[in-house]
Formats: structure tokens, sequence, C-alpha cells
């Protein structure tokens, strides 16, 4: 009997925004794969196998998760956020359009999830209230040209950005190039809220223009939104609320 995969999205960090979708098939699963961080959140339970494994291991995990539902298993294969946006869901799609036959018959299914970018923004007031795009900022997968012209592109474009993996460890510099580029395609006042760890005790905003905006503001659990040039701040004694009006090019809403 061929068992199930279901790439699911365990939303930006709370459990209350898992979704009762993503909830049930975890209820449900005999195993569960993901990166160490994000299979830590998943209960342990009789009749449940967690399986997690290393950031730098996508394709392997993928193909480990396709193995086990090929053989009758009901697996989960978990990520943060979204598993469709720069996450695991392309991953075992990849695998699977050069995989062996007897992926052929597992029934697979995407769960979403809530993504950093519309947890971030939901905190911060409606900063994706227009036309947008998400641009990722690693350059592991695609050179940093390619990263660049999109970046200008976009700006051109005059859509605001949610920028994800804005920096590591391994990467410290991406941000800063990104950062500097931005201001001369954008300028310098552009409203730029970074976000942290939303939605946990470790949450942190903060809205800077491009000008105070420094790389050392971000780290891997960080979003960073940079508005368009409509983007507006609201001052409120409870705290800047960040916008993006509904209309553009002189149109009225």
């Amino acid at each position: 009997m061929t068992g199930t995969l279901a790439i699911a999205g365990l939303g930006p960090g709370s459990e209350a925004m898992i979704t009762p979708q993503v909830r049930a098939a975890l209820d449900a699963a005999t195993d569960v794969l993901g990166y160490i961080p994000y299979v830590a959140r998943v209960a342990p339970r009789p009749g449940l196998v967690l399986h997690p494994s290393d950031n730098r291991v996508e394709r392997e995990r993928a193909a480990h998760a396709l193995d086990l539902a090929a053989q009758g298993r009901r697996v989960v294969l978990v990520s943060s956020g979204d598993p469709g946006v720069f996450a695991m869901a392309a991953a075992v799609f990849e695998v699977l359009e050069s995989g062996p036959q007897a992926w052929d018959d597992v029934a697979i299914e995407v769960l979403p999830g809530i993504t950093a970018m519309l947890a971030a923004a939901a905190r911060a007031g409606a900063p994706l209230g227009h036309d947008f795009c998400a641009i990722n900022l690693s350059d592991n997968l695609k050179p940093w040209d390619i990263i660049a012209r999109r970046l200008r592109l976009a700006a051109e474009a005059d859509f605001a950005m949610a920028l994800y993996n804005p920096r590591s460890r391994a990467r410290p510099d991406g941000l800063a190039r990104a950062l500097e580029l931005l201001r001369t395609c954008c300028g310098p006042q552009r409203p730029t809220l970074f976000a942290r760890a939303v939605s946990t005790p470790q949450e942190d905003l903060r809205i800077v223009s491009l000008a105070q905006a420094v790389p050392e503001m971000a780290d891997m659990r960080t979003v960073v939104i940079v508005g368009s040039s409509q983007t507006r701040i609201v001052a409120r004694a409870a705290g800047p609320l960040l916008y993006t009006p509904r209309s553009a090019g002189g149109v009225l809403a």
C-alpha cells in the first residue's frame, strides 16, 4: 500500500499560527521530517517517528520522505512559514521529477502555512497592501548577480519588497550589499521594517529609513520589508503603523 506525503508549513513560530489542516496532518502522521529546529516543534507521541536533519541536506531529506511514503507511511515534511515559499515543497518536486518509479504513486499534498512576510506585515500594519515581491538574498543556490538584478528591477517597478534570508554567519555581507543597492535605487528615506522572530517571545520589530538600516539589525530569523515609494508611516501613541495604500498612479480608492 502506497502511503502519503504532506509538505506542511508550521507558520512563523507560534503554535496558534499552525493551521488546523496542518495540525490534523501531524496528528495522523507516522513520520515527521524536517530541519532540526522545525522538527523540535512537533511533540513526540507513540507511533510517531521524528527524523530531524541538517539544513544543508534538503534534497536528501525530500528523497527520504518520498521513500518512506512509497513504503506505505503517512509522512509529513515540515518547513517553517509556508512550504512553497523558499522551502521544502520545491525541493520535493525537484527530486520527484527525476526520481524512481516507486515514487509515482505517492499521494502528495502541499499544506500552506503563514509565511514570515505575511506575519511580519500583519504585526507592522499593512506594508504589503499593494503590489509586492519576495526576494531570497541567499546566494547558496543563485549568484549575487541575479539577486542584484532582481532588486534593481523590483525597485524600478516600485514594488514593496520582502527580503528573506537576509544575513547569516556564512553570508555576512549580502544584506549590506542589498541595502546599499536599494539606497541608490530607491533613495535613503524609504520605510524599512526589520521583523525578527515574529509571533515568538523573541519577537522584535523595528521601522527605520533605508538610510538608518544597517545589516546588524537582521539575522536568519529576520524578514526585511522595504516599502514602495507610496508606503507610509502612521505615528500613533501605541507605536507606528506601516502601510502601503491600495491605489497607485493617481488612481483613488
